[in-house]
C-alpha cells in the first residue's frame, strides 16, 4: 500500500530578519507512519526546517504543506497544530500552565472543544504517553525531566497531530532514561501510528531507532535515504562534520574482509562475522 504524503516542501529558502540564510532550496516530502531523523552539524538548519514544517517559521520563498494546507497563508494556525505538533529540546520552555491537567488540557481547549472533550482528549493523552492521572494536579516542573518531556509530548498529543517532531529527545538525560524517551516514540510510531521526526547530534540513537536520515549542510539536504543507506557513506558524511556510530565505522574500517558498511549494530557485525567465517571454512 502506498504511503499517504503528509508534508510537501518545494524549494524552501528561509532567512531571518538580520538577513542570515538558513536554508537554501529545500525540497522533501514527509509521509506517514515514518520515523525520520534530522541530522547535521550546528547551524546546519535542522531547527529552522523543523520548525519550517509545522508553521513556527514562514518562508522567505517556495512552500510548505500540510495536507495540501500552505503554511503561508493567514489563519491556518488552528489546523496546523492539529497536525503536525512540535517537542522543544527543552520541556520547560514549553511548558507553563501550574497543572499537569491544565497543561495537557491547554491545545483542546484552545481549539474551542467542550469540556467533556477536553477531558477524554487529556485522559487519552496522559495513558499514551505513561502519565499517570495521579499526577494531575501537581506543578509540571516538580517531576523530572523525563516525566516533563512526557506531558509535553502529551500536551501535543492532545491534539492528535498525525506527524510529532521532538528536538533533541535524548539531551541532558542518562542512558536509561534517554532509551525510556526514545522506546516511548517508537511506541508512538508503531502502535500509534503518527510519524516521528526527531532532530538529534547522538547517532547511536539514530541508527537504533530512525528509518530514513535526512543530512543538512549549510541549508541544504545533502542526503536523505534510509538510515543504513546514508551512514554507508561516510566521505558524503564527513562535509557536514557528522560521524555514523562507532560500530559502523569500525565495520567500514574491515570492509574489505566482508563487512557491511551500512552496519548498524553489534548484532548485526556478529552475524556478518559468523557468516564470513563460514565462508571461509
Amino acid at each position: 500500500m502506498t504511503a499517504e504524503r503528509l508534508i510537501e516542501v518545494s524549494n524552501l529558502v528561509f532567512e531571518y530578519p538580520d538577513g542570515t540564510p538558513a536554508l537554501r532550496g529545500v525540497n522533501l516530502e514527509i509521509f506517514s507512519n515514518e520515523f525520520i531523523a534530522l541530522i547535521g552539524q550546528n547551524g546546519s538548519g535542522k531547527t529552522t526546517l523543523a520548525k519550517c514544517l509545522n508553521g513556527l517559521l514562514k518562508p522567505t520563498q517556495g512552500y510548505v504543506k500540510i495536507d495540501d494546507l500552505d503554511t503561508r497563508e493567514k489563519g491556518t494556525t488552528k489546523k496546523i497544530v492539529t497536525k503536525v505538533g512540535y517537542v522543544f529540546q527543552n520541556p520547560d520552555h514549553q511548558l507553563f500552565n501550574n497543572t499537569i491537567y491544565k497543561e495537557i488540557a491547554y491545545g483542546p481547549r484552545n481549539l474551542g472543544l467542550d469540556e467533556k472533550q477536553v477531558n477524554e482528549r487529556v485522559h487519552e493523552a496522559a495513558r499514551v504517553c505513561g502519565v499517570e492521572e495521579v499526577l494531575f494536579n501537581e506543578h509540571p516542573f516538580f517531576l523530572t525531566k523525563g516525566l516533563r518531556q512526557r506531558v509535553a509530548i502529551a500536551s501535543i498529543l492532545a491534539m492528535r497531530p498525525r506527524t510529532i517532531i521532538v528536538d533533541e529527545p535524548t539531551t541532558g538525560q542518562d542512558l536509561r532514561q534517554s532509551l525510556e524517551v526514545m522506546n516511548f516514540l517508537r511506541d508512538l510510531w508503531q502502535n500509534e501510528g503518527h510519524t516521528i521526526i526527531i532532530i538529534t547530534h547522538e547517532m547511536p540513537i539514530v541508527a537504533q531507532y530512525a528509518q530514513r536520515s535526512i543530512v543538512l549542510g549549510q541549508g541544504k539536504v545533502l542526503m536523505d535515504g534510509v538510515t543504513r543507506e546514508v551512514f554507508a557513506q561516510p566521505e558524503l558524511l564527513a562535509q557536514t562534520f557528522v560521524k555514523p556510530p562507532q560500530i559502523t565505522r569500525l565495520a567500514q574500517a574491515f570492509s574489505h574482509v566482508g563487512f557491511s558498511p551500512g552496519t548498524l549494530s553489534v548484532e548485526e557485525m556478529t552475524e556478518q562475522y559468523r557468516e564470513i567465517c563460514q565462508g571461509k571454512s
